[in-house]
C-alpha cells in the first residue's frame, strides 16, 4: 500500500506528513534502494499512523519530527533483523556501504543526511527510462508527500490517471531494480528539466493550495525553495535555469503576507498593501535573476521570473506595465505553450482593455470544455471577464461553476462575494 496522508487527531500530524514524509522516505530508499520504494513508503506510513493514534491519548513529544524519525528507524532495523529480508538485503547493503559498518544505521538518520538524500530521491524518481509524466507524478508523491488529488490538480488530469501513472512507475522501478544513485555528467543533466518542473509544481501547490482551509502553505513553498537552492549550489547542475526558477519563487514569496487579510480572506492584487511585500525577498529575486543571466539559453523560467519582476517593479497596480507583461506572455506562450500560460496571457489582454478578445482566447484553448468541467480557475477567470464585459448571466454561470469546483474556503468566499455583487 502506498503512503497516503493519515487523518490524525492533531493538525500537526498532517503538517509533519507534508514536511517530513518525503525526507524520511528518501533516507530509507537511500539505505534499501529505490526498488524497495514501496517498503519505504509503508514504513513511513506506519510511523505517521502510530503518531495519529498515540498523540490522541498521550502528550505530543517535545520534538515530533525526531520521534517520527526514531519510529521509522526502529521499523527499518526490525526489517533488517528479519531473516527473510536480511538474507536478501545484506549483500546489497554490504556492497553499497563497503567502507561503512553495518552494525548500526544511526548515521543514516542524521539531519545532515536528509537534504542530500532528498535531492537524490528527486533525481532517482526522475529516471529517464520512465515516461516523463510518470517521473513527475512519482516524484511529487514520494519526495514531497503530495496526495493523489494534489498531483491531479498540478498536472491538470484526473485522480484515476495519476493512480495509473504511479502504479506504472513503481512496477517499472521494481522490475528493473533501478539503483538509488545520482548519475554524473551528461546523465545528470538529462534529468534537470524534469527536476525543475517538479520543484515548480511543489511551489505552485504551496502558493495556491488545494487544502480547503489553507490557501497559502508557506512550509511547502519554503521546501521547494530549499530544494532549488540545493540544486543551484550543486557543482554539476547549478545552471542558469535553476537560478531563474529560484528568482521566480522569491518574487512570488515576497507577496505572501499581502495576499490574505486578518480574516483569512483573499486580497486581490489590485487591493494589496504593497508595504507588506517582503523587500528582502524581492532583492533576492533580483540577485538570482542576475545569476540566471549567464549563458545563452533562455528558459521558460527566465521569462516567468521576468514577469514576476515586472509586478514587483510597479509602484502600484495602476502603474503596472501591462504592455510589457503582454509581450512577455507572448514570448512565454511560444516557449511553454500550455493552458495555464494561455489563461494568464488572456488576463493580461483584459487588463489592456481587450476583454472580449481575452474571452475568445480562453474559449479557444485546447480541451477547454474538459478544463472547465474539472478546473475551477478557468471558470473563475471567465466569470471575472464577463463581469468586466457586463454580461451578468454568463458571469454568474462561470463564477457558480468555479465556486462548486474549488475546495478552498477562501476562494469560495471571494467568488461568492463577486456573485452577490451581481444580484
Amino acid at each position: 500500500m502506498a503512503a497516503s496522508r493519515p487523518a490524525g487527531p492533531h493538525p500537526l500530524v498532517d503538517h509533519l506528513f507534508r514536511h517530513e514524509a518525503g525526507k524520511m522516505v528518501a533516507v530509507l530508499t537511500r539505505i534499501f534502494g529505490v526498488h524497495n520504494l514501496q517498503m519505504a513508503e509503508d514504513v513511513v506510513q506506519e510511523a505517521f499512523l502510530k503518531a495519529s493514534q498515540s498523540w490522541g491519548y498521550h502528550a505530543i513529544p517535545e520534538n515530533p519530527s525526531a520521534w517520527l524519525m526514531l519510529v521509522a528507524k526502529n521499523k527499518a532495523l526490525d526489517i533488517l533483523r528479519r531473516k527473510t529480508h536480511y538474507d536478501r538485503l545484506s549483500a546489497t547493503l554490504q556492497s553499497r556501504f563497503r567502507d561503512q559498518p553495518l552494525t548500526t544505521l544511526e548515521h543514516f538518520f542524521l539531519d545532515s543526511e536528509i537534504a542530500d538524500s532528498q535531492l537524490r530521491m528527486i533525481f532517482a524518481c526522475c529516471h529517464p527510462a520512465l515516461k516523463q509524466e510518470d517521473q513527475v507524478a512519482l516524484t511529487l508523491k514520494t519526495a514531497s508527500g503530495f496526495g493523489i488529488a494534489e498531483i491531479a490538480k498540478a498536472l491538470l488530469t484526473s485522480e484515476a490517471v495519476i493512480e495509473k501513472r504511479l502504479y506504472r512507475a513503481r512496477e517499472f522501478i521494481r522490475s528493473n531494480q533501478i539503483s538509488f544513485t545520482i548519475p554524473s555528467g551528461n546523465q545528470l543533466r538529462q534529468r534537470l528539466e524534469t527536476v525543475y518542473r517538479v520543484l515548480y509544481l511543489i511551489f505552485n501547490e504551496g502558493y495556491n493550495s488545494l487544502k480547503s482551509d489553507e490557501l497559502i502553505r508557506k512550509d511547502v513553498c519554503a521546501e521547494a525553495m530549499r530544494l532549488c537552492i540545493l540544486l543551484c549550489e550543486h557543482q554539476v547542475v547549478g545552471e542558469p535555469a535553476g537560478f531563474a526558477l529560484l528568482s521566480l519563487m522569491c518574487f512570488h514569496a515576497s507577496r505572501f503576507d499581502s495576499r490574505i487579510d486578518e480574516n483569512k480572506d483573499i486580497v486581490l492584487l489590485q487591493h494589496q498593501d504593497r508595504s507588506k511585500w517582503d523587500r528582502a525577498l524581492m532583492e533576492r529575486g533580483y540577485y538570482y535573476m542576475n545569476l540566471s543571466s549567464k549563458g545563452k539559453y533562455l528558459s521558460a523560467y527566465h521569462i516567468e521570473a521576468a514577469i514576476g519582476a515586472e509586478y514587483c517593479l510597479a509602484a502600484d497596480f495602476e502603474n503596472t506595465n501591462w504592455e510589457r507583461l503582454s509581450e512577455l506572455y507572448d514570448l512565454l506562450a511560444q516557449k511553454k505553450p500550455s493552458p495555464v500560460v494561455w489563461l494568464n496571457r488572456a488576463v493580461i489582454r483584459a487588463q489592456r482593455g481587450l476583454v472580449y478578445q481575452a474571452i475568445g482566447e480562453i474559449l479557444a484553448i485546447d480541451h477547454i470544455e474538459k478544463l472547465l468541467a474539472t478546473q475551477y480557475i478557468y471558470n473563475a477567470v471567465l466569470g471575472d471577464l464577463y463581469m468586466k464585459g457586463e454580461d451578468r448571466e454568463k458571469a454568474l454561470h462561470y463564477l457558480g461553476k468555479a465556486r462548486d469546483l474549488t475546495p478552498s474556503q477562501a476562494e469560495k468566499k471571494l467568488i461568492g462575494d463577486k456573485m452577490n455583487s451581481l444580484l
